[in-house]
């Protein structure tokens, strides 16, 4: 097996984030409500029908689960914007489209076999919510997988396959960071947007593990 390598010097890991203040009432009572309505979609999903008692029946399971075996509190402080958000889903479709496309000449053209590498990518809203949406996003897109996500840090580690140099390393990760802005600006708030639209380059952190690309 071969293998480009395009390490990176480490630094320090950054401090872990401070405990986040008390919820209110009403804050828990929201996070549940989202909680339940987003693990109803999941049943939904998995049944793969729209009927009142898959709809019903994901509910009650839903609310079985959190009183059961009650959540780490995810928090939503921002608020939904439609226009930022149709540019989302439409520029993810395009993306799955794209990538499904690429996978798809990977598999079938002849000659060397496509490298493939590690890369981790520090994102710049350092967020359970964020943390988790993004890595969601780009798990679901052909060609990219979520290995680990620091939750300290907010560093995603994502294999990707077809890298061959350190150029494209780069314009992958910088990929990254858009899609984190285009979910931001669908739904985080306004100390969240300006952190994506205006970084504090100091304030990154660093990957502490190497990078890799391998076949």
């Amino acid at each position: 097996m071969t293998s480009d390598p395009t390490t990176t010097p480490t630094a320090p890991a950054k401090p872990a984030r401070p405990a986040n203040p008390p919820l209110t009432r009403l804050a828990r009572r929201r996070n549940r409500i989202v909680a339940a309505t987003g693990l109803t979609g999941v049943w939904m999903l998995l049944w793969g029908t729209l009927s009142w008692a898959n709809l019903i029946g994901g509910l009650v399971l839903s609310v079985v689960l959190l009183a059961v075996f009650p959540l780490p509190p995810v928090t939503f402080a921002g608020r939904i914007r439609p226009v930022p958000l149709a540019r989302f889903w439409l520029r993810f479709l395009w993306d799955l489209v794209v990538a499904s496309a690429q996978i798809a000449w990977l598999a079938v053209r002849f000659g060397h076999p496509p490298l493939s590498a590690i890369i981790a990518v520090p994102l710049r809203v350092n967020t359970d919510l964020n943390l988790t949406l993004t890595a969601e996003a780009l798990s679901l897109v052909p060609g990219s997988l979520i290995l680990e996500a620091d939750r300290a840090t907010g560093t995603l580690y994502v294999h990707v396959i077809g890298v061959r140099s350190r150029d494209e390393v780069e314009r992958f990760r910088q990929g990254v960071l858009d899609l984190e802005a285009r979910i931001v600006a669908a739904i985080g708030s306004p100390d969240e947007l300006r952190r994506v639209t205006h970084p504090d380059p100091a304030g990154l952190p660093k990957p502490a593990h190497p990078e890799g690309a391998s076949t």
